[in-house]
């Protein structure tokens, strides 16, 4: 999969958050999606409120961190030297009809939680979730609220071919193009965060460069801005990123408002098969369950007994 140069790079400095030559501020980005408030004198980049807020914060110090080691150029040349690597589609692997389609997350702890998993070994993990029949793999990349790295996800490619998702907080064109070089075949878009302009800009650039996005949603106004962007891939978070309640409901609510062929999947709060039934005749095809997995003795008996109990 050939990277064509000039495809939406990092130069445009309405884009990103600041020209890769020049380190000017970018200009604003175009209001599509109502008003938008910049955090941070980030391009695009929406208050959420809560939590959200000081996770985006904390990501982009560490962002500016990562351009200053590795500049924009060098990772674009990067990310072209990937272009031979086999593709693997998450959206194919989430649309299997013959199996229960488990996106089984990997994750330390998280800020609603705290310690979820005391032996962390995310590789080690990584292996038990393929043998136990996942469809595909969540790698938490956040490193200050969820105890992430983007190195857990590097060594995990080195180790799996199962489609891997990068569970991360996106909102630079950047972190597409080190997603690329990292081995994700997939990243999270969440629509709380992005602005219509930006979030539209990282889903054609995800396209360009081989990864699938996932685009989360946690409301109807979320879901409508999803489709108005052409989101084929549409996570319903049952979770309130803000206030971190949990209500399975809010999938069978939103699969009601998807786009017309979008894979549905929802994430957070499920825990038993019962679960996964009744959000499979909402029209939901895939599952991403983190917490559950992860506070089992052992992961794959759990992994196994969710996907073996798929039957009504």
């Amino acid at each position: 999969m050939p990277l064509r140069p000039g495809v939406f790079g990092l130069n445009d400095s309405h884009q990103v958050a600041t020209d890769a030559k020049t380190g000017r501020k970018a200009a604003k980005p175009r209001n599509r999606g109502g008003t938008v408030e910049t955090r941070m004198q980030l391009p695009g980049v929406l208050n959420a409120g809560g939590v959200l807020d000081r996770i985006v914060a904390a990501k982009a110090a560490r962002l500016k961190a990562a351009r200053a080691e590795t500049p924009c150029e060098m990772l674009i040349e990067q990310a072209r030297g990937t272009s031979g690597r086999p593709r693997t589609l998450l959206a194919d692997a989430l649309k299997r009809a013959d199996r229960v389609n488990i996106i089984a997350e990997i994750k330390q702890r998280s800020p609603s939680k705290g310690t979820i998993c005391h032996n962390f070994d995310p590789v080690g993990i990584a292996g038990s979730y393929s043998g136990g029949g996942a469809a595909a793999l969540s790698v938490l990349c956040e490193e200050d609220f969820f105890g992430g790295s983007v190195e857990h996800l590097k060594a995990i490619r080195a180790q799996v071919t199962l489609p891997l998702l990068r569970k991360d907080f996106i909102f630079d064109l950047y972190q597409l193009y080190e997603s690329r070089v990292l081995g994700a075949d997939a990243v999270l878009l969440i629509v709380a965060i992005l602005e219509d302009d930006l979030l539209a800009r990282l889903i054609r650039l995800a396209s360009e460069l081989g990864l699938d996005a996932l685009v989360e949603v946690h409301s109807a106004e979320e879901m409508k801005r999803a489709a108005a962007v052409g989101a084929s891939i549409v996570g319903v978070n049952n979770r309130d990123l803000t206030t971190f309640e949990v209500d399975l409901d809010t999938s069978i609510r939103l699969a009601q408002l998807a786009p017309n062929g979008a894979v549905l999947v929802s994430e957070s709060g499920i825990n038993t098969s019962s679960d996964i039934r009744r959000l499979r005749s909402a029209g939901f095809s895939a599952f991403l369950i983190g917490e559950h997995l992860m506070r089992s003795q052992n992961p794959s008996e759990a992994l196994q007994e969710l996907i073996e109990a798929r039957e009504a």
